[in-house]
C-alpha cells in the first residue's frame, strides 16, 4: 500500500514525536529514563518504540530530514534487547 503524502505541519509533527522516541530508547539504555522500572517494562518500551521509528522511517514522503539518530536509536534497541 502506498503511503499517503502528509502535509509539513504532520511530517513535522510525526519527526518530533520520532525524537520522543530516540530519547526514551537512549535513556532507558543509559539509565537516566525509567530507573525504577522491571527489565521487562523497559524491555517492552524499548520494543514499541523501535517498531515505531522502523515504521516511521520506512515512510517514503520524508524530505530532508535527518534520520541518523533514528537509525542510531533502531541499533540501540535492536542491541538492547539482544
Amino acid at each position: 500500500m502506498e503511503d499517503e503524502t502528509r502535509s509539513a505541519e504532520q511530517l513535522a509533527q510525526d519527526y518530533t514525536a520520532m525524537g520522543h522516541s530516540v530519547d526514551l530508547i537512549n535513556g532507558i539504555i543509559d539509565g537516566t529514563q525509567m530507573a525504577d522500572e522491571s527489565t521487562e517494562d523497559k524491555q517492552d518500551a524499548v520494543r514499541r518504540n523501535k517498531e515505531h521509528l522502523e515504521l516511521m522511517v520506512a515512510k517514503e514522503d520524508w524530505g530532508s530530514e535527518d534520520m541518523t539518530s533514528v537509525n542510531s536509536a533502531i541499533a540501540s534497541a535492536t542491541t538492547y534487547l539482544g
